[in-house]
């Protein structure tokens, strides 16, 4: 995915486009009953010190609108119903092999600098974005903000009217939830700008996950400021490179406590940081004992 690699600009040429453009874009983020979805979101930003103009530039991007059919799977998804067992055939653990090999230089990088097996690594990328193959195709801005903007009570109402018939929620629990997932949503959306401010990227074309998470290693945001590695020492963090990732990853474990030795039980611990799921985890455990075979 080269989402990185051509937007390295500085997005405030935003402003040259025309304004039939910045018309539409509006249209597109205002409700049905002329809800302005993303207002409060903007003066909230704002509020917290992000500069006025570059809030106006990015939430004119005609790219950017209100992801209701995204929304939806953060109140349907289950980290028990994914399939991982998935991952653990033969042709996965081949096909990691040789990614190995071919990242072999970035692995030994890792192990040597942070301590961390190239199998836990290789199995975390497998797992996350089948080695690379699939990093997301919802934007990540779009995802973020959406969910951040629910803290305002009147964009909640709006949502709920839409999706009541269909949730099997109840307005007091979908409010509850919403209210949660908001703040969450709120702080990667934050670090999501920071980030993209610090690397000079235009934030609209970037993809991820539904949920926000960027690149091979799937980061959240907040992981990429605080973890994100330039592995490769081309002068920028770009988690959609093998080696930036591969590097990441390994410093985002040994952080938690990854070291080499490590002993089953705290090997467990320290992965249940990178994804809050028993099932995850177990299979992460699984493929890097299939891989040393």
């Amino acid at each position: 995915m080269l989402i990185l690699h051509k937007s390295r600009i500085f997005f405030l040429i935003i402003f040259s486009f025309t304004a039939a453009m910045t018309a539409t874009a509006s249209v597109a983020k205002i409700d049905q009953k002329n809800i302005r979805l993303f207002e409060s979101l903007e003066n909230r930003l704002v509020s917290d010190g992000f500069n006025k103009k570059t809030i106006e530039t990015i939430y004119n991007s005609p790219k950017v609108y209100f992801e209701y059919k995204g929304l939806s799977m953060f109140f349907a998804h289950k980290e028990s119903s994914l399939n991982y067992n998935q991952f653990t055939d033969k042709t996965s653990i081949k096909k990691t092999k040789k990614y190995i090999h071919k990242n072999k230089t970035a692995f030994l990088k890792a192990e040597k600098k942070y301590g961390v097996d190239e199998n836990i690594i290789a199995a975390i990328i497998l797992v996350e974005t089948r080695l690379g193959a699939t990093t997301g195709n919802r934007s990540v801005l779009n995802s973020l903000s959406t969910m951040a903007a629910l803290y305002d009570p009147k964009v909640r109402a709006t949502v709920w009217e839409k999706i009541s018939k269909s949730s099997n929620l109840t307005k007091t629990r979908f409010d509850k939830k919403a209210k949660k997932k908001s703040e969450w949503a709120y702080k990667e959306l934050k670090a999501f700008i920071k980030y993209t401010l610090r690397e000079n990227i235009d934030p609209c074309p970037v993809m991820g996950s539904y949920a926000g998470a960027v690149g091979i290693a799937q980061f959240m945001p907040s992981n990429i400021l605080v973890f994100g590695k330039d592995g490769n020492k081309d002068g920028r963090i770009d988690l959609f490179n093998h080696t930036d990732a591969i590097i990441s990853i390994a410093a985002f474990l040994k952080h938690y406590g990854w070291h080499n030795g490590i002993e089953n039980k705290q090997a467990y611990d320290v992965l249940y940081h990178y994804n809050h799921s028993k099932y995850y985890v177990n299979i992460i455990l699984k493929i890097s004992e299939l891989l040393t075979d």
